[in-house]
This record gives C-alpha cells, structure tokens and sequence, in this order.
C-alpha cells in the first residue's frame, strides 16, 4: 500500500524593500523551513544564508525585458513544488500583493488546490521614500497617498492608469518601475494638468547602502534621469513632502553610507559585524571564506568534554570552540554544575560573551587578546602554573605557541580539537560574484585562516581596496601573501574593528 504524499505548502513572502532589518521575522522563519525557495530580482541575497543545508534555489526573477521564467512557468512551477510535498518559500521584493503579482500565484495555487499562506512584507513605495527623508504621508501636506505602477502588461489592448485622475489627485503620488519612461510619464501628467514645479524624487536601490536619490520637479526629471544616467529599479515620489528632504534625510547621512565594505567571516559569525557596519550606513555584504564542521575525532573531543570537570582551567581561544565545547557538554550533561570548580579563561571579549550565553561566568580575560600574551598575563593572575591541569579548547589549525608556553610552565595540558575550518565552496548570497564585478572599498577579515582561504579563492583584489585586519594575528596572515592592512583597531574584538573602519573613513 502507497503512502499518502506529504501535503506541501506556498509561502508567498515579502522579502521587504532591501535593507536586511526591513525583512520580518516571519519571512525568515518560512526561509529557514523551505525545500524550495524561489527568488525575484530585488530579493536581498543576503537573506539565502538562512536556508537550511540541502534546500533547492530556483532564481526565477524579471529584469526589464530579461525574465528567468515567463509568469506561466513560474507558477506551475511553484503548483508542481506543492504538489510534490515540498514547503515552498516564495520570495518576492517588497510586498506580494503590491505590484508583486503575489495575487496571481495565489490564485493559481487556490485553483490546483494547493495550501498557501501570506506574509506580508515592507513596501518600497513607502520605505524608499522614508530612507530618502520623504514621509508619503504629512498633515502639513497631504491626508491622501496615491499609489501607480509605470509599467503595465504589453499585452494590454487599453491601459488601465487614467493619467487625468492621477494628475489631478490631492496628495503625494508614489509610482514604481517608470524610470524608463519617464519623460513619457509626466508628460502625460503635465499634459492633464499637473503643475510641471511639482516636487520629484527618485530613490534607486532603495534602504540599502547603494541607495542613490535624484531631485527635481515634474518638467525636470526626465532630463535629469539622462543626465545622470540614472536606472532602475527606482521608487518615484511626487509631491510637496519631497521639499522635506533636506530636513529629514537621515539614511544618507550616516558615517559610512555608500561605502561597500566585504566581511568575510563564516555565515553564522557574520551577523555582528555586519549590522554594527550596517548601522552605520555602510553598503555590506558577505563573501563567506570558511565554515566550521566537527573535528575528526569527534568521539575524543567528546570524551575531554565529558572530563571537564577534572581540570582546574579549561582555556577557550574563540567562540566557535565555546559553542563546540558545550553543545556536546549539554548532550551529555543536562545540569550546568556538572562542570565542576574548573576556571575559565576567554581570550578576547567576543570569546567571553559566547561562554556568558551557557550562564557561566569567565574567572579570566586577558588584556590583549592574542595568544602570545595569555600565557603570562594568566600566570600574573594565578600565580604559578606548575602542575596545573589545563584543558585547552581550540580549532584544528590553531598555532602551537600557547601549547609552548603553557608546557614550558610545566602545565598539564590536554588539547581538546572542538572543530576545524574549511574553505567556504557554496556562493549562496553571491558575495563573490559581486566582488568580482563591483569590487569593495574595504576588506575585513577577523582570522588568519580567512585571509588564507579569501587568497586560495583567487579573486583580485582592486586598487584603492582598502584591507581592515582585527588583530597582529591576523595582520601577519596577510603579510604572508604580501598584502598590507590599511585599518587594525587598537582593541581587538569586532567593535573595535567597526569603530576603526569608521575612524578611518572620518579622517
């Protein structure tokens, strides 16, 4: 006897205007849950890394006349994904039931008698204007707020925009995908009555790091359009709250807006420095070099953990070791205390905060945060080391000068191998493609073993990319290949790498 097939179901997902903070939390939820998950154009890459490992990628975006699947294709696509069981996420810019076409897959999946849910996204007509200091809505101003699409079906025999009534509605006009027939779309305006001195504004790759705003007024912006060689996709605002920009344009104020700056650290670690760069305005994206997996020898890793607490000091050099070490500690303990009276010693503040988020304290963070020091600052703190049992948690391609130096105390010391880095081989988010593209105004790194994996991917790094390293560690991982760092933070840790960035760009 068959089984019955697994029923599938379609999220259609607003996957927000662009800016990584903007997508919600339950769009990424139905990311992290899909079999399959099918991308537009103006969906942020960035949010591919949440996928769980093995889910299908199917591209199927438009660009002008450039579509990856025709519409048809594309839902019978998603029916036949259903259909099969899967969890389909469908993820689309903005909002999919503005200008999304998110109601005609919808349709087409009630029809096949496919299950479906919508999640609702930010809009880009309203966020764009917002990141470009121009409220849609403003009681000095307007109580009304027109919303049009430049771009309809060619196949249409009668267009369905009435330009006299949107020439002649109260309020802010707010229209998508017209860059390219701009000078056609208020001219029909004008032509039925809008005053040609009316405020313009044209956001292009709205709420990112990218974003570039273009002003003028309705007899002007299409002569600026050309000037300026100005592209799509862009949100157009027109409208007297437009004059408000001066006054209101936070977004494109910030420290490091438009700069782009490549992190390169491991999909799960990126998410600090990323949003700390973000915060400030700076045009980030992730070119992953390295992922960590388990050790070899994972069952001896597992017998040291299980021995923890026999050990008087149990050393951590980094946070992927913290979470190697007790995400085994807690498979085979399940009360905390079973660690005994051993001391903990964290290098480096991010180290610490990683073993905070088990509810254990550290006993010990050295001042510098490289291994050179930890020896001696750790003997000042405790006195003699001789005898001491230590069991030292670290990464398979850790460098042996704390080994030296702990025996050479007269230490009794374990090396407990918590996990390995290997280089990163999957592009999900398309950090490498654009970095070969578009290049970078700054390259961080955070590890040695990220700088040697970044140089064994053999992408060129462009004049005038400047490279921010985190630490004397690091830094001399890239005087082996012979790159010099621009930008090395007095401190140590990712905020001071993000405050060193931020200084350099000020001076």
């Amino acid at each position: 006897m068959l089984l019955p097939v697994t029923p599938g179901i379609c999220y259609l997902v607003g996957a927000g205007p662009g800016d990584l903070g903007l997508v919600t939390l339950r769009a990424k939820e139905c990311i992290e849950a899909a079999d399959v998950v099918a991308y537009d154009y103006l969906v942020n890459k960035q949010v591919l890394a949440w996928m769980k490992p093995g889910a299908e990628l199917l591209y199927v975006g438009k660009q002008a006349a450039n579509h990856a699947l025709p519409q048809e294709e594309i839902n019978q696509l998603l029916i036949r994904k259903v259909l099969e069981g899967k969890v389909v996420t469908r993820l689309k810019g903005g909002d999919p039931y503005v200008f999304g076409r998110g109601g005609e897959e919808a349709q087409e999946l009630y029809a096949a008698g496919c299950p479906f849910e919508v999640v609702p996204g930010i809009s880009s007509t309203i966020a764009g204007p917002a990141y470009a200091g121009i409220p849609v809505t403003h009681r000095d101003f307007n109580t009304q707020l027109t919303i049009f699409t430049g771009h309809e079906d060619p196949t249409k025999e009668v267009s369905s925009l009435d330009f006299a009534k949107i020439a002649q509605a109260d309020g802010v006009k707010v229209m998508l995908m017209g860059v390219g027939r701009m000078g056609e779309l208020t001219g029909k305006l004008m032509a039925h009555g809008a005053a040609g001195e009316t405020p313009v504004a044209l956001i292009r790759w709205a709420t990112t790091g990218r974003q570039q705003t273009l002003t003028g007024t309705l007899s002007s912006i299409a002569e600026l359009v050309e000037t300026h060689g100005f592209k799509a996709p862009a949100v157009c605002v027109i409208g007297g709250t437009v004059a408000l920009r001066p006054e209101l344009n936070w977004f494109e104020r910030r420290p490091l807006f438009g700069k782009r700056i490549v992190v390169t650290r491991t999909r799960a670690q990126a998410g600090v420095l990323s949003q700390g760069l973000r915060a400030l305005g700076a045009d980030t994206y992730e070119l992953p070099t390295i992922r960590i997996e388990k050790p070899h020898d994972l069952l001896g890793f597992g017998e040291m953990v299980q021995d923890c607490h026999r050990y008087e000091w149990i050393i951590f050099t980094s946070p992927n070791g913290v979470e190697a070490f007790f995400e085994l500690f807690f498979k085979l303990y399940k009360d905390a205390r079973e660690i005994g009276a051993v001391k903990i010693v964290a290098i480096g503040p991010g180290t610490a905060k990683k073993v905070a988020e088990y509810r254990l304290g550290v006993d010990f963070v050295p001042q510098k945060f490289v291994a050179e020091s930890l020896v001696a600052e750790l003997e000042e703190h405790a006195g003699s080391l001789d005898n001491q049992t230590v069991l030292w948690v670290r990464g398979e391609s850790a460098r042996d000068v704390v080994a030296e130096q702990l025996l050479a105390k007269g230490v009794i010391l374990d090396e407990a191998i918590a996990y390995r880095t290997v280089p990163e081989t999957e592009d999900v988010a398309g950090g490498q493609a654009r970095f070969r593209e578009e290049g970078a105004d700054v390259l961080t790194f955070a590890s040695g073993s990220a700088v040697d994996h970044f140089m064994a991917l053999q992408l060129p790094i462009p004049p005038g990319c400047k490279i921010a390293s985190i630490g004397p560690v690091t830094t001399a991982a890239l005087k082996r290949h012979g790159l010099k760092a621009h930008i090395v933070p007095s401190s140590h840790d990712i905020p001071g790498l993000i405050k060193a960035i931020a200084d350099h760009f000020a001076k």
